[in-house]
């Protein structure tokens, strides 16, 4: 189903773009000079490596199928949680929690989704989650900053697990007037503005960059970079209208809508890894980071893109 023009169309401006920025890496390490300008040229690179694993990803698992995709989410979920946990500090209290979190909270998010349960998706960690995950510490008895660590866990759990499980949660989106692309494609539509909007962001910031956005937070974040890499990825987002039931004005607002978001995610999450002195989540993506160090824009995006989409777009 997926094999039409759409999503051919797609893939191949993808990893064209892509192509461009490594052949323009590779043109920029050459002519990189000063240490500055090699660090900035290496971060670059950094950051396009990891989007070609990132699609490559995510294009497998939707060309694959729904549970793939699925199990995909679920993978990356736990991984980024455990990024979170093991950076957060816990105490012994914390480990039936912690256990609850991974092995039984995981894995029911995601299948939810796979059953297209949305009532219980929807409330699940907010509500019942919130609710038990405390009921379930307090009882080892261990009162030394339980509040500070019942937040970390049920921050931890929103962020890296229910937050993100919003967007493959667009696999349920099935009931949408006058939609006949498979619902996968607004998937990879948010993955698609995510990825050009931080890229862009990058490079319009090294290029233009001169007003400090947040410098006690994040350096390398400027003002013309936001703007600028705003700007492109949302024109992307518009031109992409095609494979989405929006207009071309609603692609863009859309858009606009997960450039924004996507920066107070990363932003955020810069100022979690200043409070904790760490530069990485991780290191699992060579480098440039952990898991979460990718993520952290899609997980503020996709609650977001996914609810507006469901309000406004399905019957």
């Amino acid at each position: 189903m997926l094999a039409q023009p759409v999503f051919l169309w797609l893939t191949g401006g993808v990893v064209t773009l892509l192509a461009g920025f490594t052949l323009l890496g590779m043109a920029l390490e050459r002519r990189a000079i000063s240490s500055s300008a090699r660090e900035s040229v290496g971060n670059l690179n950094a950051r396009v490596r990891a989007w070609w694993w990132m699609v490559a990803l995510f294009v497998s698992a939707v060309v694959l199928g729904r549970i793939v995709t699925v199990v995909l989410f679920a993978i990356i979920s736990f991984m980024a949680l455990r990024e979170f946990m093991t950076l957060t500090p816990m105490r012994p209290g914390d480990h039936r929690a912690l256990f609850l979190a991974f092995f039984v909270v995981v894995p029911l998010q995601y299948w939810l989704i796979g059953i297209d349960w949305y009532g219980l998706f929807a409330v699940l960690i907010p509500v019942y989650v919130f609710l038990i995950m405390p009921a379930i510490a307090v009882l080892a008895g261990d009162t030394r900053d339980f509040l500070a660590r019942s937040a970390k866990v049920q921050w931890g759990l929103w962020l890296t697990v229910y937050a993100l499980s919003n967007a493959p949660a667009l696999l349920m989106l099935k009931d949408i007037p006058d939609y006949h692309l498979p619902s996968a494609m607004l998937l990879l539509y948010l993955m698609i503005v995510v990825q050009m909007s931080d890229v862009f962001q990058y490079v319009c910031g090294k290029m233009f960059g001169r007003t400090k956005l947040a410098p006690s937070v994040s350096p390398s974040k400027t003002v013309e970079g936001l703007l600028g890499g705003g700007l492109v990825a949302v024109g992307i987002g518009a031109a992409l209208h095609v494979m989405t039931p929006f207009s071309p004005l609603q692609a863009a607002g859309m858009s606009l809508l997960i450039v924004i978001a996507g920066f107070f995610g990363g932003l955020v999450l810069s100022a979690i890894k200043r409070d904790l002195g760490v530069k990485d989540w991780g290191s699992v993506i060579e480098g440039h980071g952990g898991v979460l160090d990718r993520m952290d824009s899609v997980c503020f995006a996709a609650p977001l893109f996914f609810h507006m989409t469901r309000y406004w777009f399905t019957s």
